[in-house]
């Protein structure tokens, strides 16, 4: 759902605006290491509730709690036994009016009447395409169908005022759903060769119990969980590649919504309310990236800028896609058909090292060796560290279709590691890039929606608050922009992304 007013002002307190509104869719201390009790090859039987992941210590314990307190979504009333999909959020019917210092969203349903609870996911920017002038706003959720949106004024000239629907609540529920009951709907293989005789078995992070033993590759330092299934011929030892993945298809009704109408009358807000703290990462004016606090941002715009702040330094970056893209800005030579890694740059003239390795599993690429699997907490615990040493990483899109206690699980891991880190190097700059939007399809929706991926981010910006880390705001920089959202954003997208990490290494 888009809602849309063309705004402009020409001084602070000075505002007017043109009605133009239409409502679409969006498109379719640590200790150090201890490792957990060594489990044997074959796994015991699983109980009935097969994917649960239990905190390594009373501390996580307590603190996922409150983790999953925070990001708790409101419940919509039960659906009745006959639900019609016509009575679930409609942007067609639903309306928006401009109040002092904030817009207000009314929902309704395809009936055109208005909904009686809240829980939409409603995202919202103001931008004006002509300056490539961009922010993202706050949607606050006032549980009864109404919601706010609020939006700092940064720039002098026009904006419009964007609120897109992703998910009715409706829709949520059942999203919520399909991750507690059916965690294994991404499937995973893994091969097992020994001489000429190969096989594939089944791997999760957590499989349904069956007559077929199952082989516990658990972590033994992070205790990080992934079984497979026992091949029927080889040893468990005779792994060599995950090799595929494999999306099953499971019927959960219609997460998309239709086209809109124009919204009800509106009158001024004061620009004077908008003003003030936002909570905001930064904003986009003539198409660069502008921080509304901490680092300023500066440019990079050639290799011989890019190359003089990462002199002397090694950079080590570990993650999803998402990260490889700033490994594939860096190294314009990179002919590589691998898209795991590990992939290294080396400058020996102005001592530049840039490494890249991808995270353990979950991992939905199609082909990745074994060997390469390697859990980001063990790769930070096997730095030196210090001032010349940066270490990013990026942990998010794959685990979207999971319970997200194991995303948890995985965050105070790397979280401990990190502090290790920061112990022995106090020096060493460490940068996490959030997560982003993505291009969301019904069946993406289902396994990838930016539901979860909200949900993930919360987490993840919760779990290293306090840290002395840095963060590169992804969401607010997909969502601020002009460009359609994708998974991996387009290259004007990365490109700032890349002069924040730079602005961070080389601050004067």
């Amino acid at each position: 759902m888009r809602l849309c007013h063309h705004l402009s002002f020409s001084t602070p307190f000075q505002l007017h605006y043109e009605e133009n509104s239409t409502i679409v869719p969006k498109k379719v201390t640590s200790a150090p290491p201890t490792a957990p009790p060594t489990a044997p090859p074959t796994a015991p039987p699983r109980p009935d509730d097969f994917c649960t992941f239990k905190p390594l210590s009373l501390a996580d314990a307590e603190e996922e709690r409150l983790l999953l307190d925070s990001i708790a979504w409101p419940e919509s009333p039960r659906p009745p036994p006959f639900f019609l999909l016509n009575q679930t959020s409609d942007p067609a019917h639903s309306t928006f009016t401009i109040l002092p210092g904030r817009v207000m969203i009314q929902m309704y349903d395809f009936q055109g009447n208005p909904k009686k609870s809240g829980g939409d996911v409603l995202l919202a920017r103001l931008h004006n395409r002509a300056l490539e002038a961009g922010v993202a706003g706050r949607v606050v959720d006032h549980l009864n169908s109404s919601y706010s949106a609020v939006f700092p004024l940064l720039w002098e000239g026009s904006a419009q005022v964007e609120v897109t629907l992703v998910h009715s609540s409706e829709a949520v529920t059942v999203l919520h759903r399909l991750n507690r009951e059916h965690p294994e709907r991404v499937l995973f293989k893994s091969l097992f060769r020994s001489g000429s005789i190969s096989e594939t078995a089944s791997c999760n992070v957590c499989l349904r119990q069956t007559n077929q033993p199952q082989c516990n590759y658990t972590d033994l330092r992070t205790g990080e969980p992934w079984f497979c299934y026992k091949p029927k011929k080889l040893s468990w030892n005779q792994r060599t590649m995950l090799v595929l993945r494999l999306v099953r298809v499971i019927s959960s009704g219609n997460l998309s919504c239709c086209l809109g109408q124009p919204a009800s009358p509106s009158h001024l807000p004061c620009p004077g309310l908008l003003y003030g703290k936002s909570g905001l990462s930064g904003y986009y004016f003539h198409g660069v990236w502008r921080s509304l606090g901490g680092t300023k941002v500066h440019q990079f715009n050639n290799s011989s800028a890019i190359s003089q702040c990462l002199k002397g330094k090694a950079v080590h970056m570990y993650g999803d896609s998402t990260l490889r893209q700033w490994f594939e800005y860096l190294d314009i030579n990179r002919n590589s058909p691998k898209k795991t890694g590990p992939y290294m740059i080396w400058d020996n003239a102005k001592n530049i090292l840039v490494t890249y390795r991808v995270h353990g599993p979950p991992l939905s690429f199609i082909y990745v060796p074994t060997s390469e699997l390697r859990y980001i907490s063990n790769e930070i615990d096997g730095l030196v560290g210090g001032t010349n040493t940066v270490v990013v990483f990026s942990i998010w899109a794959h685990f979207s279709p999971f319970p997200i206690e194991l995303y948890i699980r995985r965050l105070q891991s790397i979280r401990r590691a990190v502090i290790r880190l920061l112990n022995r190097a106090p020096d060493t700059l460490v940068v996490i890039r959030t997560a982003n939007l993505r291009g969301l399809t019904p069946s993406v929706s289902l396994n990838y929606s930016d539901w979860y991926t909200l949900q993930l981010d919360k987490v993840l910006r919760a779990v290293f608050k306090g840290l002395n880390v840095r963060l590169v705001d992804a969401w607010e920089m997909t969502l601020a922009h002009h460009l359609p959202h994708n998974i991996h954003p387009g290259r004007p997208i990365v490109k700032n992304m890349i002069d924040i990490i730079l602005s961070y290494i080389c601050t004067k």
